[in-house]
């Protein structure tokens, strides 16, 4: 997977899967001749068929692609701690980015519907849902 501009390319140690069909929207970077301090950088959403449209931290995503009909997305300092009252969530474990180019408004929780997403993979291996060891090995030789 191709690495966003301006951040690690190493693969990403939590990748979220999205349901097919789904797509990676990256806003565009808007320059300005003023100093926006603590702005963040622009959003990262999945979009789904039906209109919807699922925001990411984009500060935490170290690689994104929708090249074989779904979104695929790597965060680089969020962990995954599973299904909590019925949505997959995911904390801020460290943060990416240097102070001042976070927005102070950042979230530190990701919740997601379990209904958005095929698979989640932690450190090449599926944790969400449950893999067969033959599956566990397909992910990670996709992320090598």
């Amino acid at each position: 997977m191709p690495a966003m501009p301006g951040t690690d390319a190493s693969p990403a140690p939590l990748l979220i899967e999205f349901t097919t069909p789904s797509s990676v929207l990256r806003e565009q970077d808007r320059p300005s001749t003023f100093r926006i301090i603590g702005n963040g950088p622009p959003g990262t959403f999945v979009l789904f068929p039906d209109g919807l449209k699922v925001s990411l931290p984009t500060d935490q995503i170290v690689c994104a692609d929708d090249v074989s009909g779904c979104a695929r997305v790597g965060f680089g300092g969020m962990r995954f701690t599973g299904l909590e009252q019925g949505q997959l969530v995911c904390v801020r474990a460290r943060e990416m980015l240097p102070p001042d180019q976070l927005s102070p408004e950042r979230s530190h929780t990701m919740r997601l519907d379990p209904l958005w997403v095929a698979a989640i993979v932690v450190d090449g291996r599926r944790v969400w849902p449950a893999a067969s060891p033959s599956e566990g090995q397909r992910y990670r030789n996709t992320l090598e």
